[in-house]
């Protein structure tokens, strides 16, 4: 692979300039004004001195030699063409979390020794309270999604690119220039994955084709974009990977990427709404937390989204009864489970739909996929007893910005090859099958036994009644730890602890039952959809006064 994302980016976008590249309320941009604007807004960048000052054959796996830019955006066209612009200049574009109080963002600038922010005005209070603790930060740029005032010091993003120059930035675009993306932080502190876009441009963004061949020259992306055109709606925040992923994915084939109205939060009616308008053929959800208030819209509106094809999803579990349910009011459509992390990028997929039904994914161990004995020293055979690390090796990681330590636990040698192991649980049954477990991180040892957070809450969710249900632990003088569940039920409905325990029963062992329920009228869940963990375990700590 012998270009980078910004390679790629024009290619694509010269052969197919005047096709709309984004889709955003009233604006429909196409291929030629991305173009332009990324550009200008890489020449802004350039301006301001930033850049690229070592190259990554200089440096150790853990280390950037470029400036980074936060992006510190709801979804819009502007985190997009910041994205691109950055790459553009050779700059890292660094996600950064809308959620995040002060502490939060102070810690992740800072960690990511960010040069330049690029804002939305609606944020810019939380700028201001951090600005003087970021040391690093030189250049602050300014997205007017309402109408405040500039902060002192800024420059406001339509401004900086009137002010920049929309010729082709005068430099050598590099295949190892860094992707960093952070992790969400949801049980530690987010660390920032980086990846050359060599890699990432293989793992998740575009570079293979539906058979699993890797498209190695521009010609091949330029006629895969000739070819057809298909328009994405990715719903989760862009600044997650599944929303910028999806997008790319689309750039990176000549599609259109459609954005919602509400950018906020998960607006299901305004989703289905844009679906229905702009004929929208991939929708890109996370799970249930989107899966369930998607299928309450269409049944209240009546669409049909005739033009849908794709709906995929991953980061959270899509229950096969929300699947079926799903399939039943939209029965031509495939759902596409994704199975992947920061980590691995996409790692393997799962397809139900109307002719073959509907399961909770099942993956196949596909190429370049491994699962490690708990020690990560071999690999193991399908049928292995007890449980491994699912890793992934060939276009993976360098490894986390400026940790070694866990750069070498997470990117470990096996055999004499390099894998990533983010940290799921799986068995390798003799099919070939894998049987996940879920996260190393979020399990609960209750009695000597190891409780996977995730298992358990998807035998809660196979309860008719149960609308979203989380499961954390808390100390218990019996068991240690003992598993916990949060649930949300349907429409208010009310739901016997004995009811919830007999379903479960079906589904999994009987230690991994809920010792305990806290019923709550709404379960928090980060913007992505994933479960918010260090939320879940404040709703089930015990009382201090008791």
């Amino acid at each position: 692979m012998t270009f980078n994302l910004a390679t790629v980016n024009e290619a694509v976008a010269e052969a197919v300039a005047d096709r709309e590249a984004i889709v955003f309320r009233d604006r429909r941009i196409t291929y030629r004004q991305l173009t332009e604007r990324t550009r200008r807004f890489a020449n802004f960048l350039i301006g301001h001195g930033l850049g690229a000052h070592t190259e990554r054959d200089a440096l150790a796996d853990w280390k950037s030699g470029q400036d980074h830019l936060g992006i510190y955006l709801y979804n819009g066209n502007e985190y997009l063409e910041a994205m691109v612009g950055a790459f553009k200049a050779r700059l890292a574009p660094i996600n950064v979390n809308y959620r995040y109080v002060d502490e939060e963002l102070v810690y992740l600038l800072n960690d990511a020794n960010t040069k330049a922010l690029v804002f939305h005005s609606s944020l810019a209070g939380h700028v201001a309270a951090i600005r003087d603790r970021v040391p690093t930060l030189e250049v602050l740029v300014q997205v007017n999604d309402e109408p405040r005032p500039l902060l002192e010091g800024a420059i406001e993003y339509e401004a900086a690119l009137t002010s920049s120059s929309p010729a082709k930035p005068d430099l050598d675009w590099n295949p190892d220039d860094l992707y960093i993306l952070y992790t969400g932080g949801t049980t530690g502190m987010p660390k920032g994955v980086l990846w050359t876009q060599r890699d990432i441009l293989v793992a998740s963004l575009g570079a293979r084709r539906t058979n699993g061949e890797v498209i190695d020259n521009l010609d091949g992306f330029v006629s895969r974009a000739l070819a057809s055109h298909r328009k994405t709606l990715p719903a989760p925040p862009f600044m997650h990977g599944a929303g910028h992923w999806s997008s790319f994915q689309a750039f990176h084939t000549g599609g259109t990427v459609v954005i919602q109205d509400e950018v906020k939060r998960f607006d299901a009616a305004g989703v289905v709404e844009a679906i229905e308008r702009e004929g929208v053929h991939i929708l890109m959800l996370v799970g249930d937390a989107f899966g369930r208030p998607l299928l309450d819209a269409l049944r209240a509106s009546g669409a049909r989204c005739r033009e849908l094809r794709n709906v995929i999803t991953g980061g959270a579990i899509f229950t096969a009864k929300l699947k079926s349910e799903l399939l039943e009011v939209l029965p031509h459509i495939n759902i596409i489970d994704t199975a992947g992390s920061s980590e691995t990028g996409g790692q393997a997929t799962h397809t139900s739909n109307a002719k073959v039904g509907a399961a909770t994914g099942k993956f196949k161990l596909s190429p370049h996929n491994a699962v490690l004995n708990d020690d990560m020293t071999r690999t193991l055979e399908p049928g292995h007893d007890g449980l491994g690390w699912w890793a992934r090796a060939g276009n993976i990681p360098l490894g986390y910005l400026g940790d070694e330590e866990k750069t070498s636990r997470t990117f470990p040698v096996v055999d004499g090859v390099r894998y990533s192991v983010p940290g799921d649980k799986v068995r390798l049954l003799a099919d070939n099958t894998l049987e996940l477990h879920g996260r190393e991180s979020v399990t609960i040892n209750s009695g000597g036994e190891k409780i996977f957070a995730e298992e358990v809450e998807h035998a809660i969710k196979h309860h008719p009644d149960v609308y979203d249900a989380v499961v954390s632990g808390r100390p218990s003088e019996r068991w240690g730890n003992e598993v916990v569940a949060i649930v949300q039920t349907q429409d208010g409905r009310t739901v016997t602890e004995e009811s919830l325990l007999t379903e479960c029963a079906k589904h999994i062992a009987r230690y991994k039952l809920p010792k305990a329920f806290v019923f709550i009228d709404e379960i928090l869940r980060s913007p992505n959809g994933k479960a918010d963990y260090r939320w879940a375990k404040a709703q089930v700590a015990p009382d201090p006064g008791h």
